[in-house]
């Protein structure tokens, strides 16, 4: 059985949603998941999970969030080479280039990127479907 933690942070309930998503999509796989808020989680988790799916929303000029999961993210990223990863969030404005940004970091921090999925404000039921499938792959 697959250990998957499901770290995210989100300000509007939407990139929640597709955290619950990309949760519920890996249980259905029979993994052993576990969904913890950025604040909670730093490098000295990541050795604990096969697999793991991180979600932000777009902040600012498409950045990730700066006070809790930018951090997190910089603490975690040099534990992430060799690691399964997936990233998923939520934006209101641009083009989505903040997920190629973050996608760009973790692949130079040396993770492999399982997949991910963006919603432009509120998931629908296709971007629902896709955290799903991103779930069920890390699984």
């Amino acid at each position: 059985m697959s250990k998957i933690a499901v770290v995210f942070w989100s300000g509007t309930g939407n990139t929640e949603a597709m955290a619950q998503a990309v949760a519920d999509g890996a249980s259905a796989k029979n993994a052993e998941v576990d969904i913890v808020q950025a604040s909670d989680f730093g490098a000295d988790g990541v050795a604990g999970y096969d697999a793991i799916a991180f979600g932000c929303p777009a902040m600012g000029d498409e950045e990730l969030e700066g006070d809790e999961f930018q951090p997190m993210w910089d603490d975690v990223k040099p534990e992430l080479s060799g690691k399964t990863i997936a990233l998923f969030g939520s934006y209101d404005w641009g083009t989505g280039e903040w997920m190629d940004t973050w996608k760009d970091d973790a692949e130079e921090a040396g993770a492999s990127i399982a997949g991910t999925v963006i919603a432009n404000n509120e998931p629908d039921d296709e971007a629902i479907s896709a955290c799903n499938d991103l779930g069920a792959s890390l699984a």
